[in-house]
């Protein structure tokens, strides 16, 4: 494996969080988003994802393909490793994992890179995390986090693997929001025309539909991508605006003490960060729901 001399994700994190603005988050994304496509175009399952196998050498890479399997697997080994804020619930209920349970740890790490802070760090990881993780309890979102980010984040660890969107998707949605991010003039500048609610590209297009001479009027296809068009231009800006406003209250809660690893709620000291076996504690949860469910039986509860 290489050397990376940078270090992983947590540890960059907790040394430069304040300086990393909303724009550079999404290039860490960018990275880490890529290496994840490549391992799911393999039709493999990282299985263990995150902050710190994500390391840093010139890009960001995933690391620790130890316990990385081909999809599909039908290995006998039932033991499951991992760390328990970044497992996907239905791995929990017995299920195998999945691209989709690498998608859950994707949204983790797009979490911990709002706050600095690696998820649920200030309670015990125990099967009391577990049960709440099952019942749909994720971190909090914080303040400056932009809505389309959360609406991401929220589809990244959906209780349902079905509903989170593909690694491919994600690395599209990421391309897009740091285009949009990074280019300050934009292809399609509405300008009004005749009245203020009349876009100058709108007029024009206009006119050229009802031009006197029917073949300088635009085909179906040039319409419908002029169109296309300015809803692409429109998106770019309200994404822009979004991560504009994101950055702006991320500098105004660093400035104010409030926001960062420095002034987080310290970790608990049971709250693991290491990969390991979580077979006892998934047995121990799936003991106690049998316990629970022969109880209701005998007293008529269920």
């Amino acid at each position: 494996m290489e050397y990376a001399s940078g270090g992983d994700l947590h540890n960059y994190l907790q040394k430069n969080f304040t300086e990393i603005t909303w724009i550079k988050k999404l290039d860490i994304l960018q990275d880490i988003s890529r290496g994840l496509e490549f391992i799911h175009n393999v039709n493999f399952v990282h299985r263990d994802l995150h902050s710190g196998n994500i390391l840093l050498d010139y890009r960001w890479k995933i690391g620790d393909l130890g316990l990385s399997q081909p999809v599909n697997n039908t290995s006998s080994n039932n033991e499951i490793y991992g760390v328990i804020p970044y497992i996907a619930p239905e791995i929990f209920k017995g299920s195998a994992f999945s691209k989709e349970s690498d998608i859950y740890s994707m949204g983790m790490i797009m979490w911990e890179l709002t706050t600095g802070c690696k998820p649920f760090a200030n309670v015990e990881h125990d099967h009391k995390l577990i049960y709440k993780i099952l019942d749909g309890e994720r971190p909090e979102i914080t303040e400056d986090t932009p809505e389309c980010y959360a609406d991401l984040m929220k589809r990244c660890w959906d209780s349902d693997p079905q509903k989170r969107p593909s690694i491919t998707i994600i690395c599209n949605i990421f391309d897009d929001w740091t285009s949009s991010n990074k280019n300050n003039t934009s292809s399609c500048e509405l300008i009004p025309y005749v009245a203020s609610e009349i876009p100058e590209c709108f007029a024009n297009l206009m006119k050229n539909c009802w031009d006197s001479d029917f073949k300088k009027r635009p085909s179906i296809t040039e319409f419908r991508n002029s169109f296309n068009n300015w809803v692409r231009c429109l998106l770019e800006d309200d994404i822009k605006e979004q991560f504009d406003k994101a950055e702006l209250k991320r500098v105004e809660l660093i400035n104010s003490k409030k926001f960062g690893p420095e002034f987080t709620e310290k970790a608990h000291p049971k709250a693991i960060y290491t990969s390991r076996s979580l077979s006892y504690l998934i047995s121990r949860c799936s003991f106690i729901n049998s316990s629970i469910i022969s109880f209701g039986n005998i007293h008529g509860i269920v």
